[in-house]
């Protein structure tokens, strides 16, 4: 009669800490990179052999009914992606990113403010990511401005962990993948990120170790690594001090996936022959930002000259007055083993169509090993 009391019991527990499984099944690595449709990359023309995971982006926050949606201009090529990426890579897992930089962050915040309007955003997504074939969904709210904000993100997030677990079991398919893009450091000009909810409810986060920017004391534009691994003389601002904070926040360091871009920064020397790092500028050149196929033929077109700077661990050209500061091979490789040394659970690059016939692509995936 015991044992007939003890396996009903038994299996209760064991249902209950089924029901309660948050996370969908462990990532080994994650070798990621974002495609973004308004380059107008033709998804087919993606190297997939190169990658773990790919990141179709975006996806759009509706900001009257809060419900995720898909642009008429997207549809076709976001419901084929997964399909033609897995035609060079069958295992390569892709997922929808929802937002972005140029989305309206008033829209994320209200959405995330109520018990309603967080339903509709988590609802719509989990149905349009199964719709399209995507294995998983990443959200990129940039950012959260204010301990109010902060909350609602991480309460979003458990109940979005919460919906796709549900819905894995009463599918039987494997629970969708989900991730975040987030600030470099956990900490973001004061601002605490929720660790706890983030530990709890997501697969992994995409640092965005990236997109740095130097002032002097009169707040002027002067050069400096965009992207620093490292940033010993001018401040704590770098990919490795962000990546030590989230881990001493509470964070696995297998839940942190580190990124770096596939773009430069653009700037006017104030003075051609102040070329270095710190050296004041007078104004941005192409709006400020260049792809590394750009920088490559600007290198080639110019005899620009080029240094690689090992204490940041982050590459600058010049040539007259016109100075980029980027990532090349050496810089990516290095950020890649220090991520795999770290324990990291892998990579990111911002974005697939600034890469230079796959050179960095193929770089980071090299130095990363099998």
């Amino acid at each position: 009669m015991a044992s007939k009391i003890l396996l009903p019991v038994f299996l209760s527990c064991t249902l209950l800490l089924l029901s309660q499984t948050n996370l969908s099944a462990a990532q080994n690595v994650v070798k990621a990179a974002y495609w973004f449709s308004g380059s107008e990359f033709p998804v087919a023309d993606i190297d997939s052999s190169l990658f773990t995971h790919l990141f179709c982006a975006f996806a759009d926050l509706n900001s009257q009914t809060f419900r995720v949606t898909i642009s008429s201009a997207n549809q076709a090529r976001f419901s084929s992606f997964t399909r033609t990426v897995q035609q060079k890579n069958p295992s390569v897992k892709t997922l929808l990113s929802i937002g972005g930089g140029g989305s309206d962050k008033a829209s994320f915040a209200a959405m995330a403010s109520q018990p309603a309007s967080r339903k509709s955003f988590i609802d719509s997504s989990i149905t349009l990511a199964r719709s399209n074939g995507f294995h998983g969904l990443d959200l990129d709210w940039e950012y959260p401005e204010n301990p109010t904000q902060m909350s609602n993100f991480g309460v979003l997030l458990n109940e979005w962990r919460a919906a796709v677990s549900a819905e894995a079991r009463n599918t039987g398919r494997p629970a969708l993948l989900l991730s975040a893009a987030v600030t470099y450091s956990s900490n973001y000009f004061g601002l605490n990120n929720p660790v706890k909810d983030i530990s709890n409810s997501l697969d992994w986060i995409n640092v965005m170790a990236y997109d740095f920017t130097y002032r002097d004391a009169n707040s002027a534009r002067i050069t400096g690594p965009p992207a620093a691994l490292f940033n010993p003389d001018r401040s704590q601002v770098s990919g490795d001090s962000g990546i030590r904070a989230w881990i001493q926040a509470g964070l696995a360091a297998k839940k942190i996936v580190l990124g770096f871009p596939f773009f430069g920064h653009s700037l006017q020397l104030a003075n051609p022959n102040n070329h270095g790092f710190w050296a004041p500028t007078s104004g941005l050149v192409n709006g400020g930002a260049t792809g590394y196929k750009d920088i490559i033929k600007f290198i080639a077109d110019n005899k620009a000259t080029k240094v690689f700077n090992a204490s940041v661990v982050s590459d600058y050209c010049y040539s007259g007055t016109t100075w980029i500061g980027y990532d090349d091979t050496q810089s990516v490789s290095t950020k890649v083993r220090y991520a795999k040394d770290k324990g990291l659970l892998g990579y990111f690059a911002w974005q697939i169509v600034f890469d230079d016939n796959w050179t960095l692509s193929r770089e980071a995936s090299r130095a990363w090993g099998a």
